[in-house]
């Protein structure tokens, strides 16, 4: 049995920088990884999808181009191509990674896959063959999640796509059917649309992104048919049947009324569970909820002492910048004596659909929950002189604000750059700048953030 400081399970975007942090404050550590440096973000989610998203871009500006006057007569998409450049920016940014580590004294970085003997005792069985025992008073999880597979009769007897295996094509799909109408969903189907894909979009909640306002859902709704992207709400696939090579029929149920659609790829994209069964937490003393996420506390400890658990497997936002948040929580607290916590930190996100989804805050919904007095400000971005000059009108900005005190309690901007405009606002509230200073404040013309004049002009006070 080998004796370390500090173990940290998974080298995602907590687990990384903190086993290096840990590292460089003179704790021998070890960082046991199962298969790619990085995570999901690296290997599986941001950078190969936020890169497939710009060839998609690239893809539509092309077959837009004319209305700036700038007709591109005839393009053609390469997914083989973009393929190659998303695994080139991968490795560098995988490998990268690995090799700094690597590098790092007092680090060591052992791959394999990890598993709980007893407390604050793990054996790695390597990915040589070869078995590892260690131990160490601090534990850090950062074992990820991995995509959802629901139990649909014919499902398995299909060779249907998930969020990492979609990366792999080379080849665009006829038609893709999509089962989920949230972040991943929306993403792909939009992109593979781009690319040149019929795609149907099923989402069994009553509209897409049902976690956002109805007027976020409803003008999402349009932007993606305008794509001529076939939306289906409160569907969803009870069966799948496929003739051998042919193409693959799906049932759907909708509305207590069944219909068959007809598909050449299937995208199952209905969220990501805790990727902890393996771990045998319970003999570690480390409890998990129903769903199998490890349960901690406001400080990011679980129920045995001097383990913590960081990113997607705790449960709550599966955002990369959380998981990254986590991290500095746990390690200023643990060795810079501070007391952060993870109730009062701001959680913002975007989704990058085309235009982006960026969202910071309370929502009107979230407002109405709370009975609060709020006021809406809200401004179509066919209003923005900015977008209205580079031809891109979808979209609006809505900001929710306290009418009394006039401070900024959330916003949703669904508009070109909505993800660098939300965080304008996020700064404000973050600094308590108030809506009818940004009302008045001067902003370099003509950008889209200078419309944040005129959204909250529309206030009236």
């Amino acid at each position: 049995m080998k004796t370390y400081d500090a173990i940290v399970i998974g080298a995602g975007q907590a687990g990384a920088p903190l086993a290096k942090k840990l590292a460089n404050a003179g704790k021998k550590t070890v960082i046991i990884e199962k298969r790619f440096y990085g995570g999901t973000c690296v290997n599986d989610g941001c950078t190969p999808t936020k890169t497939m998203v710009a060839s998609a871009k690239a893809a539509y500006m092309a077959g837009k181009s004319h209305e700036l006057g700038v007709p591109v007569k005839k393009f053609s998409v390469d997914l083989a191509a973009i393929k190659k450049r998303k695994d080139d920016i991968v490795l560098r940014s995988r490998n990268g990674g690995l090799k700094s580590a690597e590098k790092t004294q007092n680090l060591d970085v052992v791959l394999g896959e990890a598993t709980f003997t007893g407390e604050k005792t793990v054996e790695v069985k390597l990915n040589s063959g070869k078995k590892q025992t260690i131990t160490a008073d601090l534990i850090f999880l950062n074992p990820g999640a991995l995509p959802l597979i629901p139990q649909i009769e014919g499902l398995n007897e299909i060779q249907y796509l998930n969020s990492t295996t979609i990366l792999d094509l080379e080849e665009v799909p006829g038609h893709l059917l999509v089962l989920g109408g949230n972040y991943i969903g929306l993403e792909f189907g939009q992109m593979f649309r781009r690319f040149g894909s019929k795609v149907t979009i099923l989402e069994k909640s009553e509209r897409i992104v049902s976690h956002e306002d109805e007027d976020i859902s409803a003008e999402m709704q349009k932007i993606l048919e305008l794509e001529k992207i076939e939306v289906l709400n409160n569907a969803q696939a009870v069966k799948f049947k496929q003739k051998a090579g042919g193409k693959i029929t799906a049932t759907i149920a909708q509305k207590g009324e069944e219909r068959k659609i007809k598909c050449t790829h299937v995208l199952v994209a209905i969220g990501r569970k805790p990727q902890t069964e393996a771990l045998n937490l319970p003999i570690a003393g480390i409890e998990t909820d129903e769903h199998g996420n490890i349960k901690v506390n406001d400080k990011l400890e679980t129920s045995a002492a001097g383990v913590y658990a960081l990113g997607d497997a705790k449960g709550g936002p599966a955002f990369t910048h959380i998981s990254y948040n986590d991290y500095t929580i746990v390690y200023r607290n643990l060795f810079e004596k501070t007391d952060y916590n993870i109730q009062d930190r701001p959680v913002p996100y975007c989704m990058f659909t085309d235009p982006q989804l960026g969202r910071i805050g309370l929502d009107e919904t979230g407002a109405k929950k709370l009975g609060i007095k709020y006021k809406v400000a809200k401004l179509p971005m066919a209003h923005v002189a900015r977008a209205i000059e580079t031809g891109d009108t979808r979209g609006f900005m809505k900001a929710i604000v306290d009418p009394d005190t006039k401070k900024i309690l959330g916003a949703t901007v669904l508009g070109p750059e909505g993800g660098e405009i939300m965080t304008v606002l996020q700064m404000a509230m973050e600094g308590g700048i108030t809506y009818d200073r940004i009302r008045y404040c001067v902003f370099a013309h003509p950008l889209y953030s200078e419309s944040l004049n005129n959204l909250f002009m529309t206030l009236g006070d």
